[in-house]
């Protein structure tokens, strides 16, 4: 049950880094497409770094749903 958790979080995470990655990486290397206002007038920077923290509120409630209970698993109260 642990491993199951543990390989859980870790594709999760692996899920997250890609996407904070995309971001920095953006960021870095082509700043102009960050600058660009495609939605209420807020830059493409805000949007992003408010998905990332949307992602990482979605990605916890995943881990939450999916992983194995430790208390549940064969003991009893």
């Amino acid at each position: 049950m642990a491993s199951h958790n543990a390989r859980l979080g870790l594709r999760l995470f692996t899920v997250y880094v890609v996407f904070y990655a995309a971001y920095v990486l953006t960021s870095a290397f082509a700043p102009d497409a960050m600058d660009a206002t495609p939605l209420a007038g807020e830059s493409l920077a805000i949007w992003s770094g408010a998905g990332l923290i949307v992602l990482a509120l979605v990605l916890a409630g995943l881990y939450g749903a999916m992983a194995k209970d430790s208390a549940s698993e064969g003991v009893d109260a």
